[in-house]
């Protein structure tokens, strides 16, 4: 650090508070005690320490009052609690009173040392910082990645057009928020949007989801309900997960998208709608209907515009602005002040492979909201499962973002013939790896290469690979 830290000691136990001013000490830090709260806040007025740690439990008003006044004073001098008493509500309190960190007792020194500098270097950061400039209303949707402005673009051809819509998209990628957004921006803003999700029904229980029941219709249906299409009239109804639509209710979705008008389960007499269909799904309905499992008749109702949400590891430069958007709403909601990415934790979650999208890096926001410490989230603030994904867990689609880093490096450093290189390494690693996948069998290894087997078996000798097999197969 490029300056001398000083640092105040609040603790009644005067071995403590011995033991913490010579370890400190020892590492340049200059100390400051008191054996109470007291005089602590007078002093602040007049100088003010890199960090302040304290006990709970003294004499007088405890180490929380003393931090629920710090926090209101001076919000940015951080504050280690610490406590013998290493209760949940000790702890709980202090983190909801805004400390940097607590410490039960006893302590390791070196930890308590550790947590004390750390405590210090975020107060510096802090000092350097603007402040934090409230921003005006949040975009509905965040997106800078070519991608996303393809979907950006999409909603605004449609923001004059009650035309059906199919948004397709890996699980998490926003698919619902994109569908909220193509309503609030069409002549239907002013009226209900409803959704329903397909996979998240009971088969027996989805023709009353959707189009209502009489009285008596069934076993328990004491009363006419109306179902979400008669919910979302004049609207949009949005159905999520449209590829887990049982074939029976897909034949009834295809006639009130013919005809505009339905029955009640148990109904005798037609029910007239007008609502705007929005349908979404993370499977390939292609695929659904070549192996009838959907209608294709059906699956052309509904493909009238289709869009495509990407997966967040194809949108990687939108992950910083989303994690801070997602931080301020956790914030936000539990009251408290908003968490900061350092750059190269914000680079680190860059180079994640997030499988579960957005929603999987909301959550993640949300966990360190909860449990960081501090304000500045470093690294190893970060959920324990994403510091342990190892190369083998990034996104399979990333590999080409690899090669250009690679070509380019390799171009900088004046390297010429790189396809004598690439060309025999990409080779090379995809018959290992196909050949990983079939236990060793090579004509099933070629298959999954789309070669023939004396094709696969010349690579390999071309390679170097080792293993002549004589074994014929037509190339």
């Amino acid at each position: 650090m490029s300056h001398s830290e000083t640092v105040w000691i609040v603790d009644d136990d005067r071995s403590i508070r011995w033991v913490l001013e010579k370890a400190l000490q020892q590492e340049g830090i200059t100390t400051h005690s008191f054996e109470s709260t007291s005089g602590v806040l007078s002093r602040l007025a007049r100088e003010q320490p890199d960090a302040i740690i304290s006990d709970i439990r003294m004499p007088g008003p405890s180490g929380l009052d003393l931090l629920a006044q710090i926090r209101e004073r001076y919000p940015r001098l951080p504050v280690i609690i610490m406590t013998a008493h290493s209760d949940l509500d000790s702890a709980v309190a202090s983190y909801q009173g805004g400390a940097f960190e607590y410490l039960p007792k006893p302590f390791d020194v070196d930890e308590a040392v550790s947590l004390v500098k750390r405590a210090c270097l975020h107060a510096l950061e802090q000092q350097s910082q603007a402040p934090v400039i409230e921003q005006p209303r949040t975009p509905e949707i965040i997106g800078e990645a070519p991608a996303m402005q393809e979907v950006f673009r999409a909603i605004g051809r449609l923001s004059h057009s009650n035309i059906t819509v199919l948004i397709n998209g890996e699980s998490g990628t926003g698919k619902e928020l994109v569908a909220h957004a193509l309503h609030r921006h069409s002549p239907r803003a002013a009226a209900p949007f409803i959704a329903l999700n397909m996979a998240a029904i009971p088969k027996d229980l989805m023709e009353s989801e959707l189009f209502g029941h009489e009285k008596g219709a069934f076993t328990g249906a004491a009363n006419q309900r109306r179902g979400r299409f008669e919910q979302a009239d004049g609207g949009t109804l949005f159905l999520d997960e449209i590829g887990d639509m049982p074939a029976d209710t897909q034949t009834r979705l295809l006639r009130v998208l013919a005809d505009g008008e339905f029955y009640r389960v148990g109904g005798h007499t037609p029910v007239r709608v007008d609502v705007r269909i929005i349908a979404a799904t993370h499977q390939n309905l292609e695929t659904l209907v070549q192996a009838g499992k959907f209608r294709e008749d059906l699956f052309h109702r509904l493909n009238v515009i289709r869009i495509h949400i990407p997966r967040l590891a194809d949108r990687r430069e939108d992950i910083p602005a989303l994690a801070r958007h997602f931080l301020a709403s956790a914030a936000q909601e539990l009251s408290v002040e908003p968490k900061l990415l350092k750059s190269e934790t914000e680079e680190y979650l860059r180079n994640l492979g997030w499988p579960g999208n957005v929603r999987q890096l909301e959550n993640t926001c949300r966990w360190i909201t909860v449990m960081a410490s501090g304000r500045e989230v470093h690294i190893d603030d970060l959920p324990p499962e994403l510091l342990h994904q190892s190369s083998e867990t990034q996104p399979s689609g990333n590999w080409e973002q690899g090669l250009r880093s690679w070509a380019d490096q390799a171009l900088t450093r004046g390297q010429s013939s790189l396809l004598d290189e690439a060309v025999p390494a990409f080779e090379r690693i995809m018959i290992e790896t196909a050949l990983k996948h079939t236990a060793g069998r090579r004509r099933d290894a070629a298959q999954l290469l789309g070669w023939g087997r004396n094709t696969l078996t010349r690579k390999i000798k071309e390679l170097g690979m080792g293993g002549d097999d004589d074994e014929g197969d037509e190339a």
